[in-house]
């Protein structure tokens, strides 16, 4: 009541007090302190003080999983420098405020919301006149078109950031460029030339830089391990994705961050997935989805119930599937609404195979067109989309014989010019049951033959004893 009375005047002098008290007294100790130094020098009017501890306590947030309180600082941040008298620090410093906001945005699923931010950062470089400036903000805007499915954009982009980082010998800009092209080829299907992209950015990479985020959500050594393994395991090169991905998870682990911890998870979740390992897969994907929900995770949440609901599928555990199946369903659709491409087409496609293990054919079949549709400019989830709705054409319920070897065929057409092996063995013991199921087994044998011989080569186990024993 008495703070109430006061006039801002007075309140004002009051909060700069307690702001120098606090700062002078926790000298030694200013972390553990910076959101109430931060409260105080913004209401003190202590301008400069102010954005720097409301940068800091943006940025504390982050590290504990909170982006909704780090979002609610920075742009507080923001709103102090917007205020000031234009200079060049000014300008400086809200060009990083602005970069500090895109992760955090990024996490909380609103990518055009990041896109703004950064195309504001943008036009401060060229007001700047800074190339690596510019060179940071491409590379940043490489990743958020990523997100948003825009991928050619995003290699222009990117190849616009990495020369930069070249010409300025910027080894910070070229590991940063380096991931998020690694992603957009990625994204596109086009598995082998993640690899070099993926490799060059940890050839380069300090090994005491293991835990530096560069400006992304989590750190540059996670996040291109990532890309590389899940594109070696779409190349059927197993071992190697096995490695990487626990080299994920080892370098997670310490940083008790959920997002790290889940990313990384979901790097396991997939492999087990691609080749079979079900049961391998399940404690991996209950992490992933964990650190989904308590480290608001909002682009990888819909991914990782899609990816539950398939393993759990698969299990037996059907009734917990179904139930993952819907809300997986519903937030894949709230991310369409925002414009979110990402791991869309993927999500669908998982949540399809689940549903056609559970024997719901409807849902099975409706969702996998959702996948071929999301799948635009996504070749890689295309043909594993379209794979699926051969197997639905093929099921008993539901033979349809020209229908199945269209979709079988249209998924080798973009496997195999991606060298995606173990899908191509998939669509060759597909089009074998097809042609058994047809009353041609002649016909059949050849393709189940090729299935089994690619299943033995990449250690598929599960998938050669299902082509051994048909």
């Amino acid at each position: 009541m008495a703070y109430g009375g006061l006039l801002q005047g007075r309140r004002r002098a009051l909060h700069a007090q307690i702001f120098e008290a606090l700062e002078r007294l926790c000298a030694d100790r200013l972390g553990e302190h910076v959101e109430q130094l931060a409260y105080h020098a913004l209401r003190g009017e202590q301008h400069d003080k102010a954005v720097s501890y409301l940068r800091q306590a943006g940025g504390k947030a982050a590290m504990r999983s909170a982006p909704q309180d780090a979002r609610a600082w920075l742009e507080q941040a923001l709103g102090v420098l917007q205020a000031l008298p234009e200079s060049e620090t000014v300008l400086e410093r809200a060009f990083e405020v602005r970069l500090e906001l895109r992760p955090v945005l990024t996490q909380l699923g609103e990518p055009r919301r990041a896109l703004t931010r950064l195309r504001e950062a943008e036009a401060l470089a060229e007001r700047l006149n800074n190339d690596r400036r510019r060179g940071r903000v491409c590379a940043l805007v490489t990743g958020v078109q990523n997100d948003l499915g825009e991928l050619d954009d995003a290699l222009a982009t990117g190849a616009r950031a990495l020369e930069i980082a070249e010409r300025h010998g910027d080894l910070e800009l070229r590991i940063l460029t380096s991931s998020y092209l690694a992603e957009a080829h990625y994204y596109r299907g086009e598995y082998e030339r993640v690899v070099p992209h993926a490799t060059d950015a940890l050839g380069i990479l300090p090994a005491n830089w293991s835990h530096e985020h560069l400006g992304m959500i989590t750190p540059a050594s996670i996040y291109v391990r990532i890309w590389l393994a899940q594109s070696l395991a779409e190349l059927g090169r197993f071992a190697e994705a096995d490695q990487y991905a626990a080299e994920a998870i080892q370098l997670a682990e310490p940083t008790h961050h959920a997002y790290a911890l889940g990313v990384a998870d979901s790097l396991a979740v997939q492999i087990h997935i691609l080749r079979g390992d079900w049961a391998k897969a399940l404690p991996f994907a209950e992490r992933y989805l964990a650190a989904a929900r308590t480290g608001h995770l909002v682009l990888h949440l819909p991914w990782s119930l899609a990816a539950s609901a398939w393993v759990l599928a698969q299990l037996g555990d059907a009734s917990e599937a179904l139930a993952r199946l819907r809300e997986g369903e519903q937030l894949l659709e709230r991310q369409e609404a925002e414009g979110i491409v990402a791991f869309r087409g993927w999500g669908f496609h998982a949540l399809g195979r689940a549903a056609l293990r559970l024997g719901r054919l409807e849902e099975a079949c409706r969702l996998g067109e959702r996948s071929v549709e999301s799948g635009a400019g996504h070749f890689g989830y295309a043909a594993h989309a379209w794979h699926l709705l051969g197997e639905i054409a093929t099921h008993p319920d539901r033979f349809d014989v020209g229908r199945a070897d269209d979709h079988f065929r249209r998924a080798l057409a973009l496997a195999e010019p991606r060298g995606m092996r173990p899908l191509v063995a998939h669509c060759h013991f597909g089009l074998g049951m097809l042609h058994d199921r047809a009353g041609n087994r002649s016909d059949a044998e050849p393709y189940v033959s090729m299935a089994a011989t690619m299943y033995r080569e990449l250690g598929m186990s599960f998938y050669l004893e299902r082509a051994t024993e048909r």
